[in-house]
């Protein structure tokens, strides 16, 4: 089979060739360095099938018992269609990363908290023990069984970018996305090779940190999104990670609840006009210097991910700490009176 990388690297080499072996030597260093074009930070299981051979897939996920399982259908005893309940397997050939490993316990102002963003070292150890090696063109495959479960994707999407990677995408409706489109699955063990992935930038315009929120609430420069259900928003509900319960003063809730939509066994993520509407609805501006948060930066990097990537905000910023590092940190927060 002939790729985009082959054939622009074939092309390369039939130049080089008519102007001598030192032309050669640049032209297969250039090919090296031949990427695919991705059609943005979403591919489709149709767009994957057809590149399959020219990107490096990351099936990002929390449950690893499910990567060499059989996917469970159901099947309709009249018509024979078979509808997936539950994903099984991964696509053929993909690298694995356990969502639970891709952050790290961080000591803030002297508390100890969980699930931080990672340092870089950490990062690239982590990416390298996927086997993720420097210069790939990625596809995040989320299992897309939940809002959750895709938000795993736009997590590690945002800690690639942050440490400088561009040529990523997101499988949108992920794995389950790619079942029900009736293309292949393996259910064989995943072991990786050390890759030798490694960060190349600190992008800290797209991290916001607890001062950037406490200015924030001064000088209101920017609007903070909470992209939690909406029970946690309101204080009804509280994740055992955080202190107390509610929200920070001024937030919009853009909460789980409509970050996705389900098609075919799979959540998958909506278009920009959509995407307008509920943001329109909820008093968020799409267009304004936002810092999105949740309770640990998993859930918020879904709503980071809808503004930056889908939207074209790239004043959007992920509060990685988010409601963990917020409260344990005894900043006051609004929720119901106790």
């Amino acid at each position: 089979m002939i790729t985009v990388r082959n054939a622009v690297a074939l092309a390369m080499v039939a130049s080089a060739l008519a102007f001598g072996p030192a032309s050669l030597d640049v032209s297969l260093a250039a090919q090296v360095e031949a990427k695919t074009v991705l059609p943005g930070p979403l591919v489709t299981p149709q767009w994957l099938r057809d590149h399959l051979k020219e990107v490096t897939v990351i099936d990002i996920r929390d449950d690893m018992k499910r990567l060499t399982a059989e996917p469970k259908f159901n099947v309709d005893k009249i018509t024979g269609k078979k509808t997936l309940v539950e994903t099984g397997g991964h696509i053929p050939g993909a690298l694995s990363v356990d969502f639970t490993k891709i952050r790290e316990p961080r000591v803030v102002d002297g508390v100890k908290l969980v699930a931080m963003m990672p340092t870089k070292e950490f990062f690239e150890k982590a990416m390298g023990d996927a086997g993720l090696d420097k210069g790939m063109t990625i596809v995040i495959a989320p299992t897309a069984e939940s809002v959750e479960s895709l938000d795993m994707a736009t997590r590690l999407f945002f800690q690639l970018k942050y440490f400088g990677d561009d040529n990523i995408a997101i499988l949108n409706g992920g794995t389950n996305g790619w079942i029900s489109a009736g293309y292949p699955i393996s259910t064989d063990s995943i072991s990786a090779k050390k890759g030798n992935w490694a960060a190349t930038a600190e992008r800290k315009e797209i991290l916001a940190t607890t001062e950037d929120v406490k200015k924030t609430l001064r000088n209101r420069a920017a609007q903070l999104v909470d992209a939690r259900p909406t029970a946690q928003f309101f204080g009804i509900a509280k994740s055992p990670v955080v202190l107390a319960a509610g929200h920070v003063q001024g937030a919009r809730s853009f909460p789980t609840e409509v970050v996705a939509k389900s098609a075919n066994g799979a959540q998958e993520f909506m278009g920009a006009n959509e995407y307008r509407a509920i943001f329109k609805q909820q008093n968020i501006r799409p267009d304004r210097s936002t810092i999105t948060y949740c309770n640990t930066g998993h859930l918020a990097s879904g709503a980071w991910f809808v503004a930056h990537e889908i939207l074209k905000n790239k004043n959007a910023k992920l509060y990685a700490g988010s409601m963990n590092e917020w409260t344990h940190l005894k900043n006051p927060v609004v929720g119901l009176p106790q």
